[in-house]
Order: C-alpha cells, then sequence, then structure tokens
C-alpha cells in the first residue's frame, strides 16, 4: 500500500494556463497532491477535474467556493493576480493555510497585509519560482557589486500579451537587488520610460525596457555597459513549467514551518551564500 503524499497543495487559478501547469506537476510529484482547486465565480470550468485534461483525473474538481476549495489542504498555490490573492490570504490566515504566491503588481498596503498575515502563516512569495531565475538573481547580486562604478545598467523584459502589469515583477526584483548590491533605494534611481528629447543618460541609474508581444513565456536581460565594453546577464524561460516544478520546491521548504515571510533565496539555500560572500 501506498503511504500517503506528504505535502496537500490546493491550487488558485487552477483554470488558467500557470494552474494547469501546476495541476500537472503536481500530478506527477510523488509527494504531492492535489487537495483543493480555485476559480473565479462564473468560470466555465467550475466542476471540471483539476487534473482530467492530464488524463489522470484527481477526483478533486474546480470550485469558487475558498472554504471548500481549502478544505484539505496544507498550502495553497497562488499565481492569480493582487485582488484574487488578498480575498484568498485572508482565509489562508483563518483556516492556517499556507501559502507560496507568485503574484505581482502588489500595491505598498497589500504587501504590507501580507506581511502582516506570515505572523500566523508561512508564506513564500517571489516574483519569479523559477530556480534559474533565483540563480540569475545572485549573479546579478555579485556583478553588481564588483561592477558597481562606471557602469551603466538596463534591464530589459519580454513577455507575452496578456500580461498586465509592467515592467515584469521579475524584473522590478532584479532592480532591487542590484540597487541593494550598490548601497541605493530603487524608488531613487529607476528609470521606466524615455521619450522625446531626454538629455543625456544620468550616471547611476537604472533603466527599464519592456516588451509585450505574442507568447513570450519570459526573457530578462539586464546589460551592464561602460566604454569599451558590455556584460549581459541574461535569463530566457521557453515554458511554465520552470515555475511549477520550483514552486513545488517552495511547497517543501514551508513543511517544517509555522509562520514567516519566506523568498526563493530561502528555500534554495542562496540566502546561506550571501551571508557567506
Amino acid at each position: 500500500m501506498n503511504a500517503p503524499a506528504q505535502h496537500q497543495v490546493a491550487i488558485a487559478g487552477a483554470s488558467g494556463r500557470m494552474g494547469r501547469m501546476l495541476a500537472e506537476a503536481i500530478v506527477q510529484a510523488p509527494d504531492c497532491q492535489l487537495a483543493g482547486a480555485l476559480d473565479v465565480a462564473g468560470s466555465p470550468h467550475l466542476g471540471e477535474d483539476i487534473a482530467g485534461f492530464t488524463g489522470q483525473p484527481s477526483g478533486v474538481l474546480i470550485t469558487s467556493d475558498m472554504s471548500q476549495g481549502l478544505q484539505q489542504a496544507k498550502v495553497l498555490i497562488d499565481f492569480t493576480r493582487p485582488e484574487g490573492t488578498m480575498a484568498h490570504l485572508a482565509v489562508c490566515r483563518q483556516r492556517g493555510v499556507q501559502m507560496v504566491i507568485g503574484t505581482t503588481g502588489f500595491s505598498p498596503a497589500q504587501l504590507a497585509e501580507i506581511q502582516a498575515a506570515s505572523q500566523d502563516i508561512a508564506i513564500v512569495m517571489a516574483p519569479n519560482m523559477s530556480v534559474g531565475v533565483n540563480v540569475t538573481l545572485k549573479l546579478l547580486e555579485m556583478a553588481a557589486k564588483a561592477l558597481s562604478s562606471g557602469y551603466d545598467i538596463e534591464i530589459i523584459e519580454a513577455h507575452h500579451k496578456h500580461k498586465v502589469d509592467a515592467p515584469s515583477g521579475t524584473a522590478l526584483k532584479m532592480g532591487e537587488v542590484i540597487a541593494q548590491a550598490q548601497g541605493r533605494d530603487l524608488k531613487d534611481c529607476a528609470v521606466y520610460a524615455r521619450q522625446g528629447h531626454t538629455g543625456e543618460r544620468v550616471t547611476n541609474t537604472i533603466g527599464f525596457s519592456t516588451i509585450r508581444g505574442g507568447d513570450i513565456v519570459g526573457d530578462h536581460t539586464v546589460m551592464f555597459a561602460t566604454e569599451g565594453e558590455r556584460i549581459e546577464i541574461t535569463h530566457k524561460s521557453s515554458s511554465r513549467a520552470t515555475y511549477a516544478q520550483g514552486s513545488l520546491r517552495a511547497v517543501r521548504f514551508l513543511a517544517d514551518k509555522q509562520r514567516g515571510m519566506f523568498d526563493m533565496f530561502d528555500v534554495l539555500g542562496l540566502e546561506a551564500i550571501r551571508a557567506l560572500a
């Protein structure tokens, strides 16, 4: 007789592209089990088996009832939109369900509310759950320290035409990591738009450029440019599968956590590298 799966996982935005990718990853993971599936009221997929499309039905039906969808769950993975995540957060906090949050575009007030909720439940929140992206962030931190003087920094990101926020949460995180490594605050040095007669580039700024088109999953390039040379650090995603696998690593990380706010550096042990640097 097989032992029960250790991690009981619910998915928010269950019928979306990321929700389906998460469902497939959980079905294939021997230590995880689908325990709930949430979607918005009015979704045409309500009542469907969340994993039916994989050919391995889970018996878990998609619902808009948060209490029902979280009844058996130990952790909720949420890649929806800020207003949806905040509604899920309130119920998870009340029921003691941990959260893995990949949603981006939160307001400062919403971020403060998530931080407050982490006093009662354990939360992993990151703008990008990809293992590769988070290793890239560590490389950017190292590069920013070494190239702190005389280099112009530009961040270029590209996503599919359906993405609603810009710059991407990952691009902003890259900017934050670089600014922090150089002892600056991103809000004081970020440049988000250039048009018309802009004049020369202002020294020590971090520029952002945004591309939206087609079905681009997610491309990010950070350029460190100076006289005579240019260094580019690039990460390209060709599938959302990497986000799903990173999310499951976050789920496993939370297994022995009661409360607290964590990110993917914690999950991957990259904070330890930072401490040794």
